[in-house]
């Protein structure tokens, strides 16, 4: 496949647009946001092939409030590297007015990172995460699925070769231990789709299984145990396979909907997970009810973290990589922000809610433009002069540690909870509230 070339897309809300309050003005691209997409459309509600969901597919208004949003149309101004003009491609597929085997289709549905940025913008509340999903089932089936990916899904699959990670890799294991209810009140929930939080008070809470990540027990087995020094309650059931969404995101989604469901029955009462991308193809498909990542679930318990991580003698400066999915797909931006907060001073990078070019199986695929999605999230890091970069999601953190390590940066990438583990293993010393904490305002 063909690495697209980065363009120059400076405007007057920034390189990508990220500065303009609705993103109508978009940056400066060969096509304005507010104007036709070049390649005509096929009408909605024309007929069609059944590749896609009508109803989602018809939803979109090619008001181009996206383009600004999309981390591949700023690299290319390209207006089919946009989500507008993808969806336009999709229509084009779904009437036969393009072929399955178009070099367009192939290129432009590889192309995608599916970070589903522009879902959040979007007035007309276009799902275009499924849509990306529907229209990899159809281009990527059989032999035109990539080989990586294809192995990679065979790999997953064996809950035995799975479970053989952990005994080398030592990940976490086992029942939880029983504790005192909490006497603190939870904290409000993150997300407004969110169910409140269970008062201990009012009868008995529900299990917490913990899900050990395909990629994370292999890894990056510390932080499973981390979770189990910070949550030793949370319950860790040894027969549990994989939750499916590396299957859902590379062309085989019917085989994701029942790994998660499969899931589910393996792991009893709300499923904790460590991973914001399996977090949102849990939620999708068991309910956002049952469903908690790491940092909302501390926030929903009231969790204060204990000590703090130093540097030198000093408070560290850590900076926060957002999981895409976590954030576009499940709106829960604040209180990994506030955990980080209370053990180190916080540093807000510019592109902290922005792809880091993981998204996945992508940057295997197509490391090339992964590197290029990537450049300049590192160089904010560098202009941060921060000491962590806190991940949300094994994969960013992959990918994180690989780029800081590429240009030599002093900067080291930790998951959340290892992160919040170090502090409560560097002792004590909670400064007074407000102290080193940046400005945590959910965005």
């Amino acid at each position: 496949m063909t690495d697209h070339d980065t363009v120059d897309n400076s405007g007057p809300c920034g390189s990508s647009g990220a500065g303009c309050a609705g993103g109508a003005c978009g940056p400066a691209p060969t096509a304005s946001p507010a104007s036709p997409a070049p390649t005509a459309s096929p009408a909605p509600g024309a007929p069609g092939l059944g590749i896609f969901d009508k109803e989602l597919l018809d939803r979109c208004i090619s008001c181009g409030f996206c383009l600004p949003a999309c981390p591949t149309y700023a690299l290319t101004g390209e207006e089919t590297s946009s989500p507008r003009g993808r969806i336009t491609l999709m229509r084009a597929l779904e009437t036969g007015d393009l072929g399955p085997d178009d070099p367009t289709l192939a290129e432009e549905s590889s192309f995608c990172l599916g970070c589903r940025a522009c879902e959040t913008v979007c007035p007309a509340g276009v799902e275009y995460g499924q849509l990306l999903e529907q229209w990899r089932d159809h281009q990527w089936s059989g032999r035109n699925r990539p080989w990586i990916a294809r192995g990679l899904m065979a790999l997953v699959s064996r809950p035995g070769l799975l479970r053989l990670q952990g005994l080398v890799r030592r990940h976490a294991r086992g029942p939880g231990r029983k504790t005192e209810p909490r006497d603190a009140t939870p904290a409000p929930s993150s997300s407004p789709s969110s169910p409140p939080a269970t008062n201990p008070a009012e009868g008995p809470e529900q299990p917490v299984s913990l899900m050990l990540g395909c990629v994370e027990r292999g890894l990056y087995p510390e932080v499973s145990q981390a979770v189990r020094r910070l949550c030793p309650e949370v319950d860790v059931p040894a027969a549990q396979g994989c939750c499916g969404a590396l299957h859902a995101h590379n062309g085989d989604s019917a085989t994701g909907e029942k790994l998660a469901r499969t899931l589910g029955e393996q792991l009893p009462g709300t499923v904790l997970t460590t991973a914001g991308g399996c977090a949102a193809h849990l939620a999708h498909h068991l309910g956002r009810d049952r469903v908690r990542e790491l940092s909302e679930y501390l926030d929903e318990r009231g969790h204060r973290p204990a000590g703090q991580v130093t540097v030198d003698g000093r408070r560290a400066r850590a900076a926060l990589q957002d999981s895409c999915h976590l954030r576009n797909g499940l709106g829960v931006t604040r209180p990994p922000r506030e955990l980080i907060a209370e053990v180190a001073d916080y540093v807000e990078l510019p592109g902290a809610g922005q792809c880091c070019g993981a998204a996945g199986t992508y940057a295997m695929l197509r490391p090339a433009d992964s590197k290029k999605v990537l450049d300049p999230k590192l160089t904010e890091v560098e202009h941060a002069d921060v000491d962590y970069v806190v991940a949300l999601n094994p994969g960013c953190l992959r990918q994180l540690e690989q780029g800081l390590r590429r240009v030599r940066s002093r900067a080291k990438a930790i998951h959340l909870a290892e992160f919040l583990a170090l502090a409560a293993e560097q002792g004590p010393g909670r400064p007074a509230p407000g102290a080193g904490a940046a400005d945590t305002t959910e965005r």
